[in-house]
């Protein structure tokens, strides 16, 4: 199954309750594939990141290559944050007046920890790798955060693209007004303390900055909403442990991913208990088939996939390449 839509699908991602297991089964299918020899981006998304731990090396917020044809990043959110704000508070010291400034740089530092700063520029950060799959890798992973911080990411898109419209709508409001401030008399001093008052980047050339950047914006958050719900590029896969709450927050991140519109590729179970490993682990996995009974009456129909619970912990190129092999053909 996992095969299946590494093979049909340019993007993947992988979420789940917190401590089931995504980071070690992005990444064994990730390595699966590069071996197969495809050019592979893994990217984690999730704050508290584990690809370092995993394949015992230092991973930052720029792709490393860890093995031949797997590249892996780990998205700083800190850091992301202080590059979107960087960013935008140079572009609104060059749209605004020069004495301005000072009130720019205040906004700046008063939004870097307002409520959402750090979803919204992570989510910037993965439209640009989105956008640029395809360029020099053939599949991308994604290992996110718990599922509830990215079932409120992937509902993030249209959510910012409607704010942004409201945006160009408001900034249409404030041109026609302007337009009848530089039409009263020949007077313009009016408009000079309105609009600013550079004689070289005047109150239009300062519109039309401001709606190019509002556009770009749309279409860049317009751009990974259609990526999100193309079926035929993107799926998501939900990995959980055959246990009730993990069976019951699955059942309800499938729904919110359904009502987003993101198609959902299939389960992974992992660490299923043996059957043939002493009575104690065959009681435990009749209880997990009671948890998974549940799972199949509420998604029978999504592809599901198990891996059994092994005998030690996955760390090391070896033992994530091991585990790649056990994902079927």
């Amino acid at each position: 199954m996992l095969l299946d839509l590494a093979r049909t699908r340019r993007i993947l991602f992988f979420g789940g309750k917190g401590g089931v297991g995504k980071t070690t089964v992005s990444a064994a299918l990730a390595l699966r594939c590069a071996d197969e020899g495809r050019p592979v981006l893994l990217v984690s998304t999730d704050p508290a990141h584990n690809l370092g731990h995993l394949f015992e090396c230092d991973i930052g917020p720029e792709p490393r290559r860890i093995a031949p044809n797997l590249d892996v990043l780990e998205l700083d959110p800190e850091r992301t944050v202080d590059a979107h704000l960087a960013e935008v508070g140079a572009a609104l010291r060059r749209l605004m007046p020069e004495r301005l400034a000072g009130e720019v740089d205040r906004h700046m530092a008063l939004s870097r920890d307002a409520p959402g700063m750090q979803e919204a520029a992570l989510l910037e950060r993965i439209a640009e790798v989105v956008a640029g799959a395809g360029n020099a890798h053939q599949l991308v992973i994604f290992d996110t955060a718990p599922s509830g911080h990215t079932a409120r990411l992937m509902a993030l898109p249209e959510m910012m693209a409607a704010w942004t419209e409201g945006l160009l709508a408001r900034r249409e409001q404030a041109d026609r007004f302007g337009d009848i401030v530089r039409r009263m008399g020949s007077d313009t001093s009016v408009s000079d303390k309105l609009f600013g008052d550079s004689p070289v980047d005047g109150p239009r050339d300062r519109n039309a900055r401001i709606r190019h950047l509002l556009h770009r914006r749309r279409q860049r958050f317009a751009d990974l909403r259609e990526a999100l719900s193309d079926a035929s590029r993107t799926a998501f896969v939900i990995v959980l442990a055959a246990e009730r709450l993990p069976v019951r927050e699955t059942i309800a991140f499938h729904a919110q991913l359904e009502r987003a519109g993101i198609d959902v590729g299939g389960l992974v179970v992992n660490k299923r208990s043996p059957a043939d490993a002493g009575e104690f682990l065959a009681q435990r996995r009749r209880q997990e088939q009671g948890y998974l009974d549940e799972l199949d009456r509420e998604l029978g129909d999504v592809a599901r996939l198990e891996i059994p619970l092994g005998p030690g912990d996955v760390v090391g190129l070896a033992a994530v390449r091991a585990l790649g092999g056990s994902l079927g053909e």
